[in-house]
């Protein structure tokens, strides 16, 4: 751990170990949602072999008042709010939050970034931020009419009642009167079609993962995020994950015998995250069918839906609630020191360091740090470590 003093009054601690990490991030976030838990972070940190650096503010009396989760994108040449996981050089985790009790903490956090950082998907702080927020993309909520954030009891998966009883339900049918009457009688139009060819219901079927990949990349192509392989695999193990926690919530709508539509979200705290689904081109009308299938469990159940950022358009038709989430851009050196080079940038193999004599000494530049030199101490076995000169 290496601290850089940025007053008399507070200091700033930086965190590599793994381990450290993890107790740091589970003491500091509340867990709100599926983005919160310490073990989707370290999934994908997994997959894309991401490495922590933890940038952690302390009293004058020592205890932890801020963090600052980084991962360091190689390939970008900059950091990232932990992990770090990208799909075409953008990050996918939502709601993440610098924890900050006052704007001077979230200043100094900021200051101690050591070079590039594009920090994306930030919830906006509940002071006047002190550093630039730059407006990032919007995401979509839905709150069941009456209920505002509230944590609710459970969830069984049970299955819900179609278009012919929608406005059966004084909530459900609340929220479909916000729609102009030939848009109401439209959407119930293109439900009852599809239900006529026989609508059926499963749910939590983890199998169903392999028709969410396929349906995705027959839609997408390389546009797709399970084309990157490294997302692909971190996006099943978070499911096993929640299946294991009993937080998976996996919908599968099947049509006349064949697999129309899947999403998967996942359920915490009375809030569920919908992460991604899948739909089938030979039922077109399926996504609203499904969305709305969505809408109506949450209208039942009392829980929120997080339908995230990425506008198709039909987000504001279903008159979702938009929230606004930022962003911070930092180019170039953002303090004076020096920092442990972040282990990604070790690029000498162990079977190299095996060939150098004994307590040899590597000098190497940190690749966007200036005038940062670095020193790996090797022993006779090939051990080495690194440090700060």
């Amino acid at each position: 751990m290496d601290k850089d003093r940025e007053s008399a009054h507070h200091s700033i601690d930086r965190v590599l170990d793994e381990e450290e990490c993890r107790r740091l991030w589970i003491s500091a976030y509340p867990v709100r949602s599926v983005f919160d838990l310490w073990e989707t972070r370290a999934i994908f940190a997994g997959h894309y072999r991401r490495k922590p650096l933890f940038l952690v503010h302390r009293s004058p009396e020592g205890s932890l008042d801020g963090l600052l989760p980084l991962g360091w994108i190689e390939g970008r040449g900059c950091f990232a709010f932990f992990p770090g996981e990208t799909w075409k050089g953008r990050t996918w985790m939502e709601s993440n939050r610098i924890i900050a009790g006052s704007s001077g903490i979230m200043a100094a956090l900021v200051r101690a970034v050591p070079g590039p950082a594009d920090i994306r998907y930030l919830e906006k702080p509940g002071f006047p931020s002190p550093v630039p927020l730059e407006q990032d993309e919007t995401g979509y909520l839905f709150h069941p009419p009456g209920v505002h954030d509230t944590l609710c009891p459970g969830m069984d998966g049970a299955s819900v009642s179609h278009a012919s009883s929608m406005a059966d339900s004084p909530s459900l049918g609340e929220y479909l009167g916000r729609f102009p009457g030939k848009s109401r009688k439209k959407l119930l139009s293109e439900i009852r079609s599809l239900e006529k060819q026989g609508v059926s219901f499963r749910y939590n079927d983890i199998g169903d993962m392999d028709h969410l990949f396929r349906m995705n990349m027959e839609n997408f192509g390389e546009q797709s995020y399970f084309h990157d392989p490294r997302f692909k695999a971190a996006l099943w193990d978070l499911a096993l994950m929640l299946e294991k926690k009993e937080m998976l919530r996996m919908v599968t709508v099947v049509i006349n015998h064949e697999v129309a539509a899947v999403d998967m979200g996942a359920v915490v705290n009375g809030h569920c995250t919908l992460l991604a689904g899948g739909t089938s081109r030979s039922f077109p009308g399926i996504a609203k069918l499904i969305n709305l299938h969505h809408i109506e469990w949450s209208c039942i159940s009392g829980i929120s839906l997080d339908f995230l950022c990425g506008d198709f358009g039909w987000k504001e038709r279903f008159r979702l609630t938009p929230r606004p989430l930022y962003q911070i851009i930092l180019q170039g050196m953002t303090t004076k020191g020096r920092l442990p080079n972040p282990p990604l940038q070790l690029r000498v193999i162990p079977q190299q360091l095996r060939a150098i004599p004994q307590q040899s000494l590597l000098r190497y530049n940190y690749p966007n740090l200036n005038e940062s030199i670095f020193t790996i101490k090797i022993d006779g076995l090939g051990h080495y470590d690194d440090k700060t000169e």
